[in-house]
């Protein structure tokens, strides 16, 4: 096999409207919603990071300027809390300006996450890439992204992230025909079919929000069609891939993923990312706990 080009690229779509989250996010972008006290964007560039990706791309649209503004330096409040002392909150405030070198463009109408990868394709040229969608957070133990890449310059073509469901969850997500390979954790993808109703869904095994593609798929999405919902289906671009030859760019793999993901893109699985995150922090765990069991047993009496 030739050279396989390395991974160095992240993109973030980040131009949805968030309407689930309405009216919260009239004037707050969804992705700006806390996990506690963090950005759930912020999570995602730091897994992109922490998979070797330090150059991040993200996909914005209108009214989400404080994304932007999240990620550049703040100085008036750097200077508000050094001269308070408070270097705790000064770091965690400076942390987030020096994860990535970060760069941004428009998605000048809502055509799709297809439309919206496409819009990568001027910075990205013609280098691999790796999409992380924000409504998907990969618990940063389980190192779902760097597995992925290695599995890319193992194998080539395209690689997205796989999990089973129960039957009736199929169709809510893009789902996977697949075949075994020599490893237990990789299959080759053999068909992708958008948001399929449970009788007619290839397996149970759906895609998850990560992706590493081959720069094949902006040719590919240049010419696909407005798909379900009227809109450029990045599962669609996928299919035609799956379909190439290698030499061309084709193939698609999928990673199987065991691991902890957190759904932020509905209110009750948003909910519930929230309380596990403060479950399991160690400077909130130790009151939040007790308060918590205690709620409980009150609504189940």
């Amino acid at each position: 096999m030739a050279d396989i080009a390395p991974v160095l690229k992240a993109v973030v779509p980040a131009a949805g409207l968030g309407t689930r989250f309405l009216p919260a996010t009239k004037a707050t972008p969804k992705e700006m919603l806390p996990i506690v006290d963090k950005p759930a964007i912020q999570y995602v560039v730091e897994e992109a990071v922490d998979a070797g990706l330090n150059d991040v791309l993200m996909i914005t649209g209108r009214s989400k300027r404080s994304i932007e503004d999240h990620f550049d330096r703040a100085y008036e409040l750097e200077e508000a809390l050094r001269a308070k002392g408070d270097d705790e909150r000064l770091g965690a405030v400076r942390e987030s300006s020096e994860l990535a070198i970060m760069h941004y463009v428009r998605q000048g109408e809502p055509r799709g996450l297809g439309h919206a990868v496409h819009c990568a394709r001027q910075h990205v040229g013609d280098e691999p890439f790796a999409i992380l969608l924000g409504d998907d957070m990969i618990d940063a133990r389980d190192r779902l992204l760097k597995r992925m890449i290695e599995v890319r310059g193992q194998y080539g073509g395209s690689v997205v992230a796989l999990m089973e469901v129960e039957p009736d969850q199929v169709s809510a997500y893009g789902c996977a025909a697949i075949e075994a390979t020599d490893e237990d954790d990789v299959v080759r993808i053999s068909d992708l079919v958008e948001k399929p109703a449970a009788e007619e869904a290839p397996s149970n095994w759906i895609i998850i929000g990560r992706y590493v593609c081959d720069p094949a798929v902006f040719d590919v999405l240049e010419k696909t069609p407005p798909g379900r919902g009227g809109e450029i289906q990045l599962t669609d671009a996928l299919r035609t891939l799956a379909d190439m030859p290698a030499d061309q760019g084709g193939t698609v793999y999928g990673v199987k993923f065991r691991g902890r993901r957190y759904d932020t893109g509905n209110k009750l699985e948003y909910l519930r990312t929230v309380v596990q995150f403060a479950s399991e922090r160690p400077d909130l765990a130790p009151e939040f706990m007790p308060w918590l069991r205690e709620f409980v047993q009150k609504h189940d009496s």
